[in-house]
């Protein structure tokens, strides 16, 4: 397995430096979700630049042909991962992925952010697929707080709501991530800065994650949206604040873009999303379920 310091290095979106030199891909082939948190916007869109938002969904064959053409744009890529514009793990498709990516590209360091539902169930694929860094967005250990943060979760078809919802989810997240530790997964942890619901809550979640076996955590500001679209953004005082109370447990990841599902080079520098996937409108299939 390559060194884990070599890793974090040459990941835009864990290591600290984060290098101009080294890019990364989002692959938007994550057709659905299974949780429904309050604050999401998800959706097909050009313009819209936050987590959760794509151009348009590819399927696993026409992501292959996308990574060939990436990697003719930006031989500088690094990494190959999956951020949406839904859950990976909510259905096959992001697997099925980078089982192929891997294949043809086994130098690239794979990658997937999840809400953690379906994890550990996942864990077999996951290994199989070659990932070698997790993101995992945690926003609470509390169910009462949790529970104004989503809605509920969709769990084999069936939907579990509020607090039950909230305690399903939580436990999922505490197993997947001590089970991706024990399998030697490189894990960073995401929270939505949520004022007035989460914000003195950031220190659990960084402690707890720590003993999972997380090893560092990225403190987003909450963008409003949805139901959440009266809140305001985190001022950076309040930003500030929470990222000093995680980084008594974790190491904080200070420069996240907040990027979409389909991004596709280095963080902060050019983006060949356009490129790759053209400017035609979106087809509109993002879905629950």
């Amino acid at each position: 397995m390559e060194p884990i310091l070599d890793i974090l290095e040459k990941h835009p979106c864990f290591s600290q430096s984060c290098p101009t030199a080294n890019g990364r891909i989002h692959l938007p082939v994550a057709p659905r979700c299974n949780i429904f948190c309050r604050f999401c916007s998800r959706g097909l869109s050009t313009d819209v630049k936050r987590p959760g938002n794509a151009q348009r969904l590819l399927t696993p064959e026409r992501a292959l042909d996308v990574m060939d053409m990436a990697l003719t744009l930006c031989p500088e890529l690094q990494v190959v991962g999956v951020a949406g514009p839904g859950d990976p793990l909510a259905g096959p498709e992001a697997l099925d992925t980078l089982i192929m990516i891997k294949e043809r590209y086994p130098q690239l360091i794979g990658c997937l952010a999840t809400n953690g539902l379906a994890l550990a169930e996942s864990m077999d694929k996951i290994l199989f697929a070659g990932i070698k860094t997790l993101t995992v967005t945690i926003n609470a250990l509390d169910p009462v707080i949790l529970a104004a943060l989503n809605l509920g979760i969709l769990e084999n078809g069936h939907f579990l709501g509020g607090l039950e919802g909230a305690q399903r989810l939580i436990a999922a997240q505490e197993e997947g991530v001590r089970l991706a530790q024990e399998n030697d997964l490189i894990i960073k942890i995401n929270t939505v800065l949520t004022p007035g619901i989460n914000d003195g809550h950031i220190e659990k979640i960084a402690q707890a994650a720590q003993k999972w076996g997380a090893r560092l955590i990225n403190v987003i500001p909450l963008i409003p949206a949805h139901d959440l679209a009266h809140l305001s953004e985190p001022t950076p005082e309040e930003l500030a604040a929470a990222v000093t109370a995680a980084e008594k447990h974790l190491s904080v990841k200070r420069d996240c873009r907040r990027c979409r599902a389909d991004a596709c080079g280095a963080p902060g520098g050019v983006d060949y999303a356009r490129q790759l996937y053209g400017d035609r409108d979106p087809q509109e299939t993002f879905s629950h379920g």
